[in-house]
């Protein structure tokens, strides 16, 4: 990355970081998730950018095949880890992982926008906004509620989390695929349309579990 990503991430994470004192318990919890994604996205950025030039700038092949490995195994560590250790509380890992799925968007964002910034428009904002916001929320997710069923059963651990994070990366691969084709707009409904059932189906849940 250069420079002014790095500006990007120094600011975000300083605004954020100031904040922590000065919330209640809960939001701290949940804003220190953003800045792992943060974190997160930082890290995994630099690791991106060798396997990028390791496969001659062919950055088709790598957003496609592998970043969507990187990216959802770097995003689903801090989760597994709250999971094993402090909480496998279904509503905390929920929002735990979309804490963490919204913080690497908005640094990917920030980093994109700096790279690009003669060419960006309204619609693209609004292109990532939805499209690549969503997803790296969407694929945090669907692992922090697939392992508050998993971590209770013993048998299913290794097996279950590999599976979820096949799912995530599978998820992220299509809407990668998606939007560098000639069908772009069916990239950006994807997790639109998907953000939609998951809403319904976390709420659902966390009342029955009230």
């Amino acid at each position: 990355m250069d420079n002014l990503s790095y500006i990007a991430f120094i600011c975000l994470t300083v605004s954020i970081g100031l904040m922590l004192p000065l919330m209640e318990k809960k939001t701290r919890r949940v804003m220190s998730f953003v800045l792992v994604g943060i974190f997160a996205c930082l890290f995994i950025s630099e690791f991106n950018g060798i396997l990028l030039r390791h496969f001659n700038n062919d950055s088709f092949y790598v957003t496609t095949t592998i970043t969507p490995i990187t990216e959802e195994i770097v995003k689903a560590l801090p989760i597994l880890y709250f999971a094993i250790v402090i909480s496998d509380d279904r509503r905390t890992l929920i929002s735990n992982a979309y804490a963490v799925g919204v913080g690497f968007a908005v640094l990917e964002n920030m980093v994109i926008l700096t790279q690009n910034i003669e060419n960006v428009t309204v619609l693209w904002a609004l292109v990532r906004g939805f499209g690549s916001g969503l997803v790296h929320g969407i694929c945090t997710v669907m692992v922090g509620f697939g392992i508050s069923y998993i971590k209770k059963r013993r048998k299913l651990f290794y097996c279950g989390t590999f599976a979820l994070l096949s799912a995530a990366v599978i998820y992220h691969a299509i809407y990668n695929v998606l939007v560098q084709s000639d069908y772009q707009y069916a990239g950006v409904l994807l997790p639109i349309i998907t953000y939609i059932p998951v809403v319904l189906l976390t709420r659902s849940k966390m009342k029955n579990n009230a």
